[in-house]
């Protein structure tokens, strides 16, 4: 069985449902948009947060999709940094739970809170403050830590840090580890669209984007991006939102459509849809099923606020995988 390593941010995820986007505009965050703030914004938003009916759960794209592994029974494992606070604390014990093999780095720092607003139409908003998350460091990364895993899963979120994932995926490399990205938000490509061009064709052996991601990169539609990226790297994927998803390998290209469901929040669908589909392979499943896996786990977390499926879920969930395995 291949084993997962995943790097990303250690957020937690304080999560609220608003009544209108007006409260966006006030606060200066575009809708459908992940915002790095600073501490003094975040206050601001917190006190915003103290007025809503909230929830919290933790958080961090890579992070949503080990654990979204771990409860299919994959070996996993979380490389990230978290203050000594209680918000750490909340992070560190979520991993524990859902038994995820702990790589975390504990600083005497704020840690990282990703606040989501999400509107009546499901679109989530975030102000993320990144706190000690955003510390994780290239010269701190430890050639052990990447011993054994089969995979590693890169969250878009860090590709700020470009020392950082160059370090990360020469270390996965040399330790067998195949790399998988995840480019997370069309804002952060937008920005290091340069270097994801470079790295992608260089590293990546599976891409994982969305529509908006796929055209800040490549400036084409989800169709004609999925074919581009597949020359690149081993199997490219773009999802279409409450469409579906296109999937290539070399000539092979499938579309997989959505499950129709209610959608309450979007939170955490991409992660999800990554954990089923590696789910997939790691149990050499075609693209057609590992893509319709992955499209499960998204249509269960979305019915839901926040990020995470319901633990009473899961067994009907590993019933439901089942029978698409069988079919």
């Amino acid at each position: 069985m291949g084993k997962v390593l995943g790097m990303g941010n250690a957020l937690v995820d304080v999560l609220a449902i608003i009544e209108d986007d007006k409260m966006l505009e006030l606060l200066e965050l575009p809708k459908g948009s992940m915002q790095l703030i600073d501490e003094d914004k975040f206050k601001t938003l917190s006190k915003e947060f103290e007025k809503l009916n909230k929830s919290i759960v933790s958080g961090g794209s890579a992070s949503n999709t080990i654990i979204g592994l771990t409860r299919l029974g994959i070996d996993a494992g979380f490389i990230g940094r978290i203050g000594k606070d209680s918000f750490g604390e909340y992070f560190k014990n979520d991993l524990k739970k859902y038994n995820v093999r702990s790589h975390l780095t504990e600083v005497n720092e704020v840690s990282g809170v990703a606040s989501a607003f999400i509107s009546k139409d499901g679109e989530r908003t975030f102000g993320t403050f990144l706190g000690a998350a955003a510390l994780l460091k290239a010269e701190e990364l430890l050639k052990e830590d990447f011993r054994g895993y089969k995979y590693f899963y890169i969250e878009g979120y860090l590709v700020q840090s470009h020392a950082l994932i160059r370090k990360a995926i020469e270390l996965a490399k040399e330790a067998g580890a195949k790399v998988m990205l995840d480019l997370a938000s069309y804002n952060v490509v937008e920005e290091n669209r340069e270097f994801l061009l470079e790295i992608i064709p260089q590293y990546a052996s599976i891409v994982f984007a969305n529509e908006e991601e796929a055209k800040a990169l490549l400036d084409l539609d989800a169709e004609e991006a999925v074919s581009v990226l597949a020359k690149q790297v081993e199997i490219a994927i773009v999802k279409v939102g409450e469409k579906g998803s296109w999937i290539q390998q070399g000539d092979e290209k499938i579309f997989v459509p959505a499950y129709k469901v209610q959608c309450v929040d979007t939170t955490g669908a991409g992660d999800l849809y990554a954990a089923g589909f590696i789910y997939g392979l790691i149990h050499n499943c075609s693209l057609s099923v590992s893509g319709q896996i992955g499209t499960l786990l998204a249509a269960h977390v979305i019915q839901r606020l926040g990020a995470k499926v319901d633990d009473s879920k899961w067994d009907e969930i590993e019933a439901e995988i089942k029978d698409i395995k069988r079919k």
